[in-house]
């Protein structure tokens, strides 16, 4: 870290916080982004849907993001953030932060930026974490192009499993729904099945069949082998936010379709937590976000900041002015 406070740190240096480091550094704004290393795409071979940047691989996406923002200026900094405080205003008002990172390096900023993203929690079945973002998948419009016309199986942990298997049905006409500890599905939803050709496999799914690191198949808990080349399963998504709540911010429970299907901080439009002075972007407040979106936001929230921050500098030189 180059200096003791800065205009802006942004916790986590992914899609949202490079895409905000790089708006914030065209403002001619001081930032510091403090990255721990640990992108949640990191298993996958290549980010899709990335308009001009499509099936660049994840850490090739990274590596052109810190250099287009250290080209204006942003410092970028590996470390892990273990906390943050507000500190006490200064006698003209001004507010600060400051974050102190796991092996106890401190800095001040202004305005905190937090873009941590989420940990994907997979179901407990052997196997599937080694596969995860290979042929362990969980998003059709990331992965689903690249297993078209594969034999596709959908791992049932809830009431959202029959929707995701209709679902995959789009890229494949050999779906399989594993209904293992998922609820059974009603007789409409049978029906609906059916009527796409979606196969119903009854049984415990107990491990994968993985042949010269390829995936191959299901195991069932009778022994038997269900040939299979993708398996989709529904992650629970839980958004890092030890940061935010050390702040103060509390997660909450995000549903779909009457499913709790993990947490996030909530935020307004631009990203503006309840806690004055402190954004947050991309999957730490919205679990669906893609990459593309995840930058997008990470760019509103640096506008946000960034007006913020002149409202202030406004009123500090107007107060200096009448001193």
């Amino acid at each position: 870290m180059k200096q003791q406070r800065y205009d802006v740190v942004i916790v986590g240096g992914g899609a949202a916080g490079l895409s905000g480091a790089l708006a914030l550094g065209r403002a001619r704004r001081s930032v510091l982004v403090i990255d721990a290393g640990e992108p949640r795409n990191a298993p996958a071979s290549h980010v899709h849907n990335y308009l001009g940047r499509e099936s660049t691989p994840p850490g090739e996406l990274l590596a052109i993001g810190r250099g287009e923002a250290a080209g204006y200026g942003a410092e970028i900094v590996e470390g892990r953030v273990a906390s943050a405080e507000r500190l006490p205003e200064t006698g003209d008002g001004e507010q600060g932060f400051r974050v102190v990172t796991e092996d106890g390096r401190s800095v001040e900023a202004r305005r905190l930026l937090v873009t941590t993203g989420l940990v994907d929690e997979l179901p407990p079945v052997p196997g599937l974490a080694e596969r995860w973002g290979r042929e362990v998948l969980h998003c059709p419009y990331c992965h689903g192009h690249e297993v078209s016309d594969r034999p596709i199986g959908v791992l049932a942990t809830g009431p959202l499993a029959v929707h995701q298997a209709l679902m995959w049905r789009q890229w494949s006409d050999d779906v399989t729904l594993f209904l293992h500890t998922g609820p059974e599905p009603t007789e409409e939803e049978y029906e609906q099945l059916a009527a796409r050709g979606v196969a119903v496999v009854d049984g415990e799914v107990t491990g994968l069949e993985v042949v010269d690191d390829r995936f191959t198949g299901v195991t069932l808990a009778s022994g038997r082998v269900v040939p299979r080349e993708a398996l989709v399963v529904q992650a629970r998504f839980v958004a890092r936010s030890a940061v935010l709540e050390s702040l103060g911010l509390k997660p909450v429970a995000q549903e779909m379709g009457g499913v709790v299907i993990g947490s996030y901080i909530p935020t307004d439009p631009t990203g503006a937590t309840e806690v004055p002075g402190v954004w947050a972007a991309g999957n730490v407040t919205r679990l669906t976000e893609q990459v593309i979106g995840a930058a997008a936001a990470g760019l509103m929230a640096a506008s946000a900041v960034n007006g913020d921050l002149i409202a202030e500098d406004t009123r500090l030189a107007v107060a200096a002015r009448r001193a």
